[in-house]
Formats: structure tokens, C-alpha cells, sequence
């Protein structure tokens, strides 16, 4: 695979590495996504206040994001079998060092699964123990609408994520509001049926504090 190109986004801290993954490197992560998720399912989570999701959500590593009435927080076991996470797969772990430059692995990589009309509101990531390590994110399949905007509030920016795109929150973009406004169906064959697969990799720590989602 060849080195990904980053571009200028115009936004302080916030990186983008379109096409970082070729086809054939984005088949490879889907099939030990897929694996993972045999042994881990997706699961539709609720808000502390009750509501679905629309998206439906699992995740990889020694620690998992997770949302109930109880609240927000990060946990070593999947909420509906109880079992561990499966592990990260190595080449998510490699791109994590080759692109952010950290030798401290991530300990979380959460999983969303959109479908249909499946979005994210603007939110900060601010779960975990350390807010300055940075927020790796890997998309799979049909492209997403992209919204973020600064963290004190104020006017937000739109990018479009395509399949094998890669971006990071960093510095001073580390607490971003960001979200997903909607998808563009039918922009990728990648996934049976259609839809977008969201790796978000993060150093929680144990962390288990509290945000708006």
C-alpha cells in the first residue's frame, strides 16, 4: 500500500488522508471487521435519557464506548453477550502509528454501522483519560457528509468521507464538535446491502467521564 497523502484542510488540528486505503487494503480490513463482528454483533445502544441510536454500534480492543441510562463511559466487555472485545486488527494498529505518530497504541476502536438514514449528532469526544491523544477515524463503504466545527461553538465546515478515507483529530481540533449529517447511498459497492462502517480508534485509558452525543 502506498504511503497516504495528506491534505490541507484548513482547519487547525484537523487531518485527512483521502483514499488512504486502496480497494484491496479496504477489502482486508472489511473481512476482519466482519470476523470480528461474528464473534462480537452489532447492537443498537440507547442515550442516558432513552433514545435509540440510529446507528448501530460494537467495538475492538481492551475497552469499548458505551451508552445506556447509566450514562457514557468505556468498559472491557460487550454489553449484550458479556464477553471481552476482539482485538484490534494489526492493520489499524499500524496505521494509528504510521499516521499519528504515537507509540502509545490505542486501547478502543469503536464501531459504528450506518444504514439507510442513520446518522450522528454533533458531539465532542471527551471520555477519555487523556484529551490530548489523538482521534483516528477509518471509513468503509458509502461515502458520509462530515460536519465539524470548533469546540467553543460557532459555524461548522462539511467534508465528504469517502471508503478507505482516513482523518484524526489532533491539537487544537482534539475536541471538535463533529458528526455525521447523512450518507450519499449507492457511492460504494464495498458493503452487501450497502451503508458505512466507521472505525474510530482512541486512547481511553479507563476513562468513563461524561459527553453530549
Amino acid at each position: 500500500m502506498a504511503e497516504p497523502r495528506e491534505i490541507d484542510t484548513g482547519l487547525d488540528g484537523f487531518r485527512l488522508w483521502p483514499g488512504a486505503l486502496d480497494p484491496a487494503a479496504q477489502a482486508a480490513l472489511l473481512a476482519e471487521v466482519r470476523a470480528a463482528v461474528a464473534a462480537s454483533p452489532f447492537y443498537r445502544p440507547v442515550t442516558p435519557g432513552g433514545r435509540p441510536f440510529s446507528v448501530r454500534m460494537t467495538n475492538l480492543g481492551p475497552l469499548g464506548w458505551v451508552s445506556d441510562r447509566d450514562g457514557y463511559r468505556y468498559q472491557p466487555t460487550h454489553p449484550v453477550t458479556g464477553q471481552a472485545w476482539p482485538a484490534i486488527p494489526d492493520i489499524l494498529l499500524d496505521l494509528w502509528r504510521d499516521l499519528t505518530g504515537r507509540a502509545t497504541p490505542p486501547d478502543a476502536c469503536l464501531v459504528n454501522l450506518y444504514r439507510d438514514d442513520a446518522k450522528m449528532g454533533l458531539h465532542q469526544d471527551r471520555d477519555e483519560a487523556d484529551l490530548t491523544a489523538p482521534v483516528l477515524s477509518v471509513s468503509l463503504g458509502d461515502t458520509a457528509m462530515f460536519r465539524i466545527g470548533p469546540a467553543s461553538g460557532g459555524a461548522t465546515r462539511t467534508f465528504r468521507l469517502a471508503s478507505g478515507d482516513i482523518c484524526a483529530l489532533t491539537g487544537p481540533a482534539r475536541l471538535a464538535r463533529h458528526g455525521i449529517d447523512r450518507l450519499l447511498p449507492g457511492s460504494s459497492r464495498l458493503l452487501d446491502g450497502g451503508g458505512r462502517i466507521n472505525l474510530t480508534l482512541r486512547v481511553a485509558g479507563g476513562a468513563a467521564g461524561q459527553t453530549s452525543r
